[in-house]
């Protein structure tokens, strides 16, 4: 399997990718602790069935000491005991925001309290664009058709 696209072959392209890459690592500087990065990022890819940012997140996250248990639990969450409120409501939140378009009045006021519960503004900050920018990736992944599977951890640091 090959993309539909080569990105980096096309000038116009490159210069947007190149960019949203500084992106992800302005994100990756956020405060918002890394195992709940990992985690809402592979969250939001199981949602998207965005197949190369699960493997790139699943791996990353083991490189950083991730355990399996947890991260074959994060697509049933609700039943899992293995993550912590904290991390619920990261996941909650992630989930809300990248299903926005299938609720009616966007992320629930409820949902986003108990992420403030756990997190200040400026972690809350970095939840909001890591979600979007997951769904951006994943969007453009699905529709390239990246393949999945090759990813080494710190591929893209």
């Amino acid at each position: 399997m090959s993309a539909r696209l080569d990105v980096f072959a096309i000038p116009s392209a490159s210069k947007v990718v190149k960019q949203f890459h500084s992106l992800g690592r302005l994100v990756a500087e956020s405060p918002l602790p890394a195992t709940t990065r990992e985690l809402v990022s592979l969250r939001t890819s199981q949602i998207n069935g965005c197949a190369v940012c699960i493997d790139m997140h699943t791996k990353e996250a083991t490189a950083a000491g991730e355990s399996s248990v947890r991260l074959h639990l994060v697509a049933a969450w609700r039943e899992a005991t293995v993550f912590t409120e904290a991390e619920r409501a990261a996941l909650e939140l992630a989930e809300q925001g990248t299903r926005i378009a299938d609720g009616a009045g966007g992320v629930p006021d409820a949902v986003w309290r108990r992420a403030a519960e756990h997190y200040d503004e400026e972690q809350l900050m970095a939840l909001v664009i890591l979600i979007a920018f997951m769904n951006t990736a994943n969007r453009l992944n699905v529709m390239l058709e990246q393949p999945a599977g090759d990813y080494r951890p710190g591929q893209f640091a």
